[in-house]
């Protein structure tokens, strides 16, 4: 059944945060002491106007011009009432403008509705992934609750800062401003818009929003403008922050986690159900209707790596593959607390592959791993690298270096910065010119904790291990961020 656009915004908006005073954490976290990485989570007070990097190591590398737009959450605490969840602070935009060998950096909190009313209440009282929220809270439509918080799509000279549970939120390129909320079709206002769209090879995005069984599939330009618009039935109603898709397919990985009842917060309405296993659905883009099932044994995951599909219709992805939802549901709320040790294991990057006779088996590489990317000049084709944030145990919160899998030569190259500092997502930025994997960049934040800054690094892609080619540092440390894209 079609669900119509008043019971798909319902669900949408059926969102939850728990609010505890800081009077509570306190009570509770009395016999803990803070951690040094608890700066990857300490509240930004107000914008960084823009300012200048100090290159502190190595030189820029020549052809390296563009900006790297960042997001993730820059304010958890109110005197009133703080978020809980590392998933729900305040969406925070930051710019590494790289232009000559200088980098300056920018950042601005996302003014939406959400902010503005907290800001006016100095109070945390809208509902989110995993906090609460109260009776204060404003929630006529999902983008009540928006918090703009976990990535970014570049459209044009404007910025999306994306929130999974409602629309995109538009902002300037240059200044970081908010403008306004994106309607991608009028009849369409307010649905959701994941976190993670895909470039495809013919230039054109593709991304999902989902409400329980239901999927809206958008297709777009590369401006951002709308090419179609469907809604796609789904096999069970599982929580999902990803997907990935080939150059003729788009697949959907059912985790086991799956909706339960409604309640707040968010995540409180899904239950784990590890006997269900995991499913992937591969949809044809041409044909949104033909579509095809597979069944893998349970695993969970917050992120996948691209896809591509090989002649006799083989589909790989990768994916950074959890026991659990240990970490979704208890984890990131010790990132905020600032105190004690992450449950579960950390996420393991993995190898799926799809068969044509429809078995579809999972290869584990027992390697640490979160945030994979691939090269964009790949997207949806055949490519040997993905590269990933690691270091991460489970004893100590966020990772500490990167890593590059060779999966044609099953390496793992890798470096490793120590407990100094907490790593970001890092993303390829191709060499102008170029079409080799290896001839690219890396380039992506960390928190130096023993300096208290953040900083910025440019690695080749082809000699990781050798560490950052180029150093940049700031003089303000920003909270840890979640999800970023590059404009050149």
């Amino acid at each position: 059944m079609t669900p119509s656009r008043r019971h798909f915004l319902m669900g949408a908006a059926a969102l939850s945060a728990a609010v505890a005073t800081p009077e509570m954490v306190r009570a509770a976290i009395a016999q803990d002491v803070a951690l040094d990485w608890s700066l990857a989570s300490a509240d930004l007070e107000a914008d960084i106007a823009p300012r200048a990097m100090r290159l502190i190591h190595g030189r820029a590398p020549a052809g390296l011009e563009g900006t790297l737009f960042r997001n993730g959450p820059g304010k958890f605490r109110r005197p009133g009432g703080s978020a809980t969840h590392w998933f729900d602070g305040d969406g925070l935009m930051r710019s590494f403008d790289i232009r000559d060998g200088r980098v300056t950096l920018a950042a601005r909190f996302a003014d939406t509705p959400k902010r503005r009313h907290e800001t006016e209440l100095d109070a945390v009282v809208t509902p989110g992934f995993g906090t609460v929220g109260d009776s204060r809270a404003r929630l006529g439509s999902s983008d009540d609750g928006n918090a703009a918080n976990t990535a970014v799509m570049v459209a044009g000279d404007k910025i999306w800062a994306l929130w999974e549970g409602g629309s995109p939120t538009q902002m300037d390129g240059a200044t970081l401003a908010t403008e306004q909320f994106v309607t991608l079709r009028s009849d369409l206002k307010g649905m959701p818009f994941q976190a993670h769209p895909r470039p495809a090879p013919d230039g054109t995005i593709w991304n999902i929003g989902t409400n329980g069984d239901q999927m809206v599939v958008w297709h777009m330009n590369v401006d951002g403008s709308l090419i179609e618009a469907s809604v796609v039935a789904l096999p069970r109603a599982s929580y999902m922050h990803d997907f990935t898709a080939t150059d003729r397919h788009l697949v959907i990985v059912l985790q086991p986690w799956v909706f339960d009842h409604f309640g707040m917060p968010f995540s409180s309405q899904f239950a784990w159900k590890p006997e269900l296993g995991t499913q992937v659905l591969v949809l044809d883009k041409a044909d949104l209707t033909r579509t095809r099932l597979y069944e893998l044994p349970t695993f969970s995951f917050f992120h996948l790596g691209d896809g591509w599909a090989e002649a006799d219709g083989t589909i790989r992805f990768d994916v950074a593959a959890n026991k659990d939802v240990a970490f979704a549901i208890d984890g990131a709320k010790v990132i905020v607390q600032g105190r004690g040790s992450t449950p579960g294991e950390p996420a393991q990057l993995a190898m799926v592959t799809l068969r044509p006779n429809g078995r579809a088996e999972m290869a584990r590489t027992g390697i640490t791993a979160e945030f994979p990317k691939g090269d964009p000049r790949r997207a949806g084709l055949k490519r040997d690298l993905t590269v990933h944030v690691a270091g991460e145990r489970g004893s100590r919160p966020l990772p500490t270096g990167l890593a590059v899998q060779d999966w044609r030569t099953g390496r793992s190259h890798t470096f490793e910065f120590g407990n100094t500092q907490v790593v970001e997502e890092m993303v390829f930025v191709p060499r102008p010119g170029t079409t080799n994997e290896r001839d690219a960049w890396l380039v992506g934040p960390s928190i130096n904790l023993a300096t208290g800054v953040t900083e910025l690094h440019a690695f080749d892609v082809a000699r990781v291990e050798d560490g950052p080619v180029a150093t940049w540092a700031a003089d303000v440390a920003l909270p840890a961020g979640f999800h970023g894209a590059w404009r050149g």
